[in-house]
C-alpha cells in the first residue's frame, strides 16, 4: 500500500465490519492482500455514507473494488442507468472516462468523479466527433449507430447508440426506420464485423478496437480447447470474428456473467480482460475458472487509494456540456426506450454466416 495509506490499520473493528466482504472474495484475494485493504474498504463505505455517494464499479474492476466498494456493478450501459436512477448526490465512476461522462449525460444534476482523469480507453480515443461528422458527409442519409463505448462528442453526432448485446437489433430497427439497406457502425470494426455475420444489412464499418480484446486469436481459443476440452469458452463480440466461430458462446460483459450463474458450467473460459473472471467466480463458486489473462491497462489505474483520494477531497469532477450532453443523450435515450430483445442478449454462432466483408472506412 501507498505510504500516504500507512496509518490505515487492519483493527478488530476494522474485521469485524469487512468480514462479509471477505467471505466474498476470499477465494481470489489473499489474506495479506485483504489486511491491507480491507481498512481502506472500510474507510471508503464509511466516507460513501457521510457524503451521500455511490460507487459504479465496472465489470473489469478487481474483486476489492467490484465487490468491496462496488453499490452498483456491471457493464458501461448497466452502470449508466443506475446513475440516471440512483438518489445520490455523488457518483464516483470505477470505470474508463467515457462511462464517467455516460452517468454524466443521464444524471446532468449529479456530480460524477472519476478516481484517476487518465482511465482512458483505446476505442474510444480511436475516434472523434470530427470523424463522425465528416463520416455523415461522405454517406449522407444513412444512419449512424454508435457503440456505448464512446465518448459524449462521438454520441453527440450519432442517431442512436447500442451495446455489444443489442447491436443486431438496433442495426436492424434504423434500417428499417430511416428505410435503408446500409448501416453506419463505429467505432469497433470487430463488433462491427460480428453484426454483419448475423444480417442483411450492409455494414459500413470504422478500424477501432479494444486493446485487450484484439490480443486473442483463433489459435489461443483452439490451444484452450486441446488443453481443457470439458470447458465453455465465452468471448466477447469486441473480440476478432475468427475468434467467436471456435468459441462456444459470444455475448456482452452482463451476458458472459448471466451464462454462467444461470447455466452453472463445471469448468469455464471467459475471453476478455480477465478481472472479470476474478469477479464472476466470486459468486460462482462451484464453477472452476480457466484465466488466459489480458489486462486493461486504463481500467486498473483505478485503485481503494484513488477511490478514497477522490471521496475524500472530491477531486477530478467530471462535466460534459449542455449542448453536447443533450445532442449525447437523445441518441442514448433513443436505444433505451427501443423494445425489449426479442431474443436472449447472445450472439448464435450456430447460424451465423461466415466471412461476411463490411465496408471499412
Amino acid at each position: 500500500m501507498a505510504d500516504g495509506f500507512a496509518g490505515f490499520e487492519f483493527t478488530p473493528e476494522v474485521e469485524a465490519q469487512t468480514r462479509p466482504l471477505w467471505e466474498k472474495v476470499k477465494a481470489r484475494v489473499t489474506p495479506l492482500e485483504w489486511r491491507l485493504q480491507a481498512p481502506l474498504i472500510a474507510a471508503i463505505n464509511r466516507l460513501k455514507a457521510e457524503k451521500n455517494a455511490v460507487i459504479l464499479a465496472h465489470n473489469y474492476m478487481t474483486p476489492e473494488i467490484f465487490h468491496g466498494v462496488g453499490d452498483y456493478v456491471g457493464d458501461s450501459l448497466g452502470l449508466a442507468r443506475e446513475a440516471a436512477r440512483c438518489d445520490a448526490k455523488i457518483i464516483v465512476q470505477a470505470g474508463v472516462h467515457f462511462m464517467a461522462e455516460t452517468s454524466k449525460i443521464l444524471a446532468p444534476d449529479k456530480t460524477v468523479l472519476i478516481p484517476d482523469l487518465l482511465a482512458g480507453c483505446s476505442l474510444a480515443s480511436s475516434i472523434t466527433g470530427a470523424d463522425v461528422r465528416l463520416i455523415k458527409q461522405r454517406y449522407p442519409g444513412i444512419p449512424v449507430v454508435t457503440y456505448v463505448n464512446t465518448t459524449a462528442e462521438v454520441k453527440a453526432e450519432t442517431d442512436i447508440c447500442c451495446t455489444s448485446a443489442n447491436a443486431v437489433q438496433v442495426v436492424e430497427h434504423v434500417a428499417r426506420e430511416w428505410g435503408v439497406d446500409r448501416v453506419i457502425l463505429i467505432p469497433d470494426e470487430f463488433l462491427a464485423r460480428n453484426v454483419a455475420r448475423q444480417t442483411d444489412i450492409k455494414i459500413i464499418a470504422w478500424a477501432g478496437r479494444c486493446e485487450v480484446h484484439e490480443r486473442f486469436t483463433a489459435a489461443d481459443i483452439l490451444e484452450l480447447k486441446a488443453a481443457y476440452p470439458d470447458a465453455q469458452i465465452l468471448a466477447h463480440p469486441e473480440c476478432p470474428a475468427e475468434v467467436l466461430e471456435v468459441s462456444d458462446f459470444a455475448g456482452s460483459t452482463a451476458a458472459m456473467s448471466d451464462f454462467v450463474m444461470t447455466r452453472k458450467p463445471k469448468q469455464v473460459v471467459l475471453i476478455t480482460e480477465c478481472s472479470m473472471a476474478d469477479n464472476v467466480a466470486c459468486d460462482a463458486p462451484e464453477t472452476e475458472f480457466v484465466r488466459p489473462c489480458n489486462l486493461c491497462p486504463h481500467m486498473k489505474r483505478i485503485s481503494l487509494e484513488n477511490i478514497y483520494e477522490t471521496l475524500l477531497h472530491d477531486r477530478y469532477e467530471v462535466t460534459v456540456a449542455t449542448d453536447m450532453a443533450d445532442r449525447a443523450r437523445l441518441a442514448v435515450q433513443r436505444m433505451i426506450d427501443m423494445p425489449p430483445l426479442a431474443i436472449p442478449a447472445r450472439y448464435d454462432l450456430v447460424k451465423a454466416r461466415h466471412h461476411v466483408d463490411v465496408e471499412l472506412i
